[in-house]
């Protein structure tokens, strides 16, 4: 039987809800944004909250710069924009003003990869996770749907120093039941398998399961694992599964420079060796265009990941 897609709110949505929850019990959590609330969500806790919201408009680095002030004030600050806009118009504040001194800075940006569809390169981030990676003392998310994110907001606003999360536009295939137990730095296996291991965040991680649905018609077993912590990294749950089934594959909707792919390398390379693929954007920027072409057109669906797993296991093979 086929893998079912149901489709939920796109967890950009999701992270509205959970930061107007956050409202109620944390007093002390502001929230700033670059004149896109209505599009990154924040407008509910606006409505909830407007004495504790503020609109900086396009001034992106001015937002990031304003949000150190007010942590270094013991204020808990969200700041949201679209990834392109807030991750490389205010990089050299993120770095200085918020990163070098580990500032309480909530970092949730909207509108990242390339699923954004007709809004073209200008607004389709796929640089966004090599730049928060290489921050020093941030931690990087990236959930794959509407439960996750909900769980992973509250953990953020806990956790004490800088993060990042990306958000998507479309609506997010559901993959976690409600009450499903997501913990921040730790990757969950979603799917058992012994032949070879396909490591996902964000929308790929329906796409790497309906891939593993596929295998698993060709006689290949594949377990598939949601890393939506990206930095810290679940080192144990990747050597356990690189050491179990002997192959890797990595799948991200961004730029294969730098993301997932790059800090699941690192961690296979040390612990654990074994052959690996690369699901991810090859060194180029989309286009405008309808969402679900995109992502088939620059290679980013379960039949590209198919594809992968069978070259890894040929490599396997042959090691």
């Amino acid at each position: 039987m086929a893998l079912e897609k149901k489709l939920g709110p796109a967890t950009r949505d999701s992270y509205g809800k959970a930061l107007a929850e956050l409202g109620k019990t944390h007093s002390n959590i502001v929230v700033l944004d670059g004149d896109l609330s209505k599009s990154t969500k924040t407008d509910s806790f606006a409505k909830a909250f407007p004495e504790r919201f503020f609109n900086v408009g396009i001034a992106e680095a001015n937002m990031a710069g304003m949000a150190a002030g007010l942590a270094s004030s013991g204020k808990i600050p969200f700041i949201s924009s679209f990834a392109c806009f807030i991750m490389c118009k205010a990089y050299d504040q993120l770095r200085m003003a918020v990163a070098f001194p580990e500032l309480n800075v909530k970092v949730v940006a909207s509108h990242g990869g390339i699923s954004v569809g007709e809004d073209g390169a200008s607004q389709q981030s796929i640089e966004d996770f090599a730049l928060a990676l290489t921050l020093p003392n941030f931690v990087v998310v990236v959930p794959a749907d509407d439960v996750s994110a909900r769980a992973l907001v509250p953990q953020m606003a806990d956790h004490p120093g800088p993060a990042y999360m990306r958000t998507g536009r479309p609506k997010a295939p559901i993959i976690y039941p409600e009450g499903s137990k997501v913990t921040l730095g730790k990757g969950n296996l979603l799917r058992e398998g012994k032949d070879l291991t396909i490591f996902a965040v964000g929308l790929l991680v329906f796409e790497a399961l309906a891939a593993a649905d596929e295998l698993h018609k060709k006689g290949i077993e594949a377990a598939v694992c949601d890393l939506h912590t990206i930095k810290p990294i679940d080192r144990d749950l990747i050597k356990e599964q690189a050491q179990k089934t002997g192959a890797a594959v990595t799948c991200e909707e961004h730029q294969i420079y730098g993301g997932l792919g790059s800090v699941v390398a690192r961690v296979i390379s040390e612990e654990a060796p074994v052959p690996m693929e690369f699901v991810a954007i090859r060194d180029t920027y989309a286009e405008s265009g309808d969402p679900n072409q995109l992502m088939d057109r620059y290679g980013l669906t379960a039949p590209n990941i198919v594809m992968a797993c069978q070259r890894v296991l040929k490599r396997k093979k042959k090691s």
